[in-house]
């Protein structure tokens, strides 16, 4: 019997879908043949001259509004984005104006339907240069466009007052899923409402952002940490929300969630395992944005925390992105993890010959003459040992700012220290060796003059 009844619902749908066509394509063919008409063809006639003028008034004042705007480079930057925006749209602003003047003069010294078909093409233009401006205010492209064009495409099918048959026509291209119909109309119903639900989560979502990484209260990564739940959170809300707005079966979701399960159980196993890593490092608040790391041959600060992995920008402006796997269940070392003191070990030596009381004097003196050298952590010098050719001496201070970088530290405290030692007397030996070479044949002795 199911079999008898599938093919029965699906020629009565097309049945029905021919027949709401034909409705569209007969109004259709009485509007076209309506333009034909005297009083409507010079309405279509006045509208395209308008447009002509509404283009060169637009050629003509859109450079002289571009010169104006890169004066006001002062100017907060809404106003210059709004500025963008006129300055893109003027034919379209001027033909509003244009249009809706010539309208409402019509209106006054004629008939109504002598303006009738003006005054149609009007509310779509004002129609559609609200939408226009609207729209901008979406980031992403993508959903900027279809939200215009949907919003233009309804906006004309509502001014047209064909909505009814539009709306009818779209709800009879359905298909039965089980007890459940999925029309097409259902179909843009859920993908607007959804759109809509998306758009409020981000937007308050980014706003709550806002808001909570400017507080002081809180810490870096904990900041972070509940970005990510509310983000979470909001958008799990605007999808289960939306899809009950449009009448789905959220029961439905059973077997798609029990097959999202099985496919991480088996080929995500990395990607999950990230994630979940990510969660513990804002939790135990091991490393946060602005800490200074080493992990393996990379050194840098951590730019931004992800979900799936850590950012790490380094001193050459390289970014490298770390999972956060590696973070931890490999060795880190956190330069700041506490605080942001950092102390610096620099090896050199100098000949038997110097006083090592006066070494370790100007040693010291002279890392405290560097600009990043802490002077309230002040930098010590000790011998450390009596090598082959020099006293060896190990020279430690320390800093506070690892982002601006360990080698060059270092080497000014190295340059300082030449200089000191140069303008003392102080040498710094190097080793020398006396080297002989095996089977060399001896030296000829010196023989007497006049001797053969």
């Amino acid at each position: 019997m199911e079999q008898d009844t599938q093919p029965e619902n699906l020629t009565e749908q097309v049945r029905n879908i021919a027949e709401i066509s034909g409705g569209l394509l007969a109004q259709a063919e009485v509007f076209l043949s309506s333009l034909l008409r005297p009083w409507n063809a010079y309405q279509i006639g006045i509208a395209v001259a308008l447009f002509a003028l509404a283009h060169l008034l637009g050629k003509v004042f859109a450079p002289r509004l571009h010169d104006w705007m890169r004066m006001r480079e002062g100017w907060p930057k809404w106003r210059l984005r709004v500025l963008v925006v006129i300055h893109r749209r003027m034919r379209m602003i001027f033909f509003v104006i244009l249009i809706w003047m010539v309208v409402l003069v019509m209106r006054e010294v004629t008939w109504p339907s002598r303006s009738y078909l003006l005054g149609v093409i009007a509310n779509l233009a004002l129609a559609w240069m609200i939408v226009a401006f609207a729209t901008r205010l979406i980031a992403n492209p993508l959903v900027r466009g279809v939200v215009r064009y949907g919003a233009w495409i309804w906006i004309t099918l509502r001014i047209l007052g064909v909505t009814d048959e539009a709306e009818t026509l779209l709800d009879s291209a359905a298909i039965n899923l089980g007890e459940m119909r999925l029309s097409l109309w259902l179909v843009i119903q859920g993908v607007f409402i959804l759109g809509l639900f998306f758009f409020v989560a981000r937007f308050v979502s980014q706003t709550t952002a806002a808001r909570i990484e400017n507080s002081k209260d809180i810490s870096p990564s904990m900041r972070v940490l509940v970005v990510k739940v509310l983000q979470a959170v909001l958008y799990a809300f605007a999808l289960f929300a939306g899809l009950s707005a449009v009448g789905f079966d959220l029961t439905g979701l059973a077997f798609l969630s029990g097959a999202i399960g099985l496919g991480l159980g088996f080929g995500l196993q990395k990607v999950v395992s990230n994630l979940v890593s990510g969660v513990i490092i804002l939790l135990d608040k091991s490393i946060k944005p602005g800490d200074v790391i080493s992990l393996g041959d990379t050194f840098g600060w951590i730019n931004s925390l992800g979900a799936r992995y850590v950012s790490v920008v380094t001193r050459d402006g390289k970014e490298y992105l770390i999972p956060n796997e590696d973070l931890i269940t490999g060795q880190v070392v956190n330069w700041s993890h506490s605080n942001e003191f950092v102390r610096l070990d620099i090896f050199f030596g100098t000949s038997y010959t110097d006083d090592p009381h006066k070494v370790r004097a100007l040693a010291i003196e002279a890392a405290k003459g560097c600009e990043r050298v802490l002077s309230y952590r002040a930098p010590v010098c000790h011998i450390v040992g009596f090598g082959d050719s020099s006293v060896d001496y190990i020279l430690r201070f320390w800093i506070r700012d690892p982002t601006g970088g360990l080698t060059n530290i270092r080497g000014n405290v190295y340059l300082a220290l030449w200089d000191a030692f140069k303008e003392h007397g102080i040498s710094i030996p190097f080793p020398q060796r006396e080297v002989k070479l095996l089977n060399d044949p001896a030296p000829m002795p010196d023989l007497p003059p006049g001797s053969t």
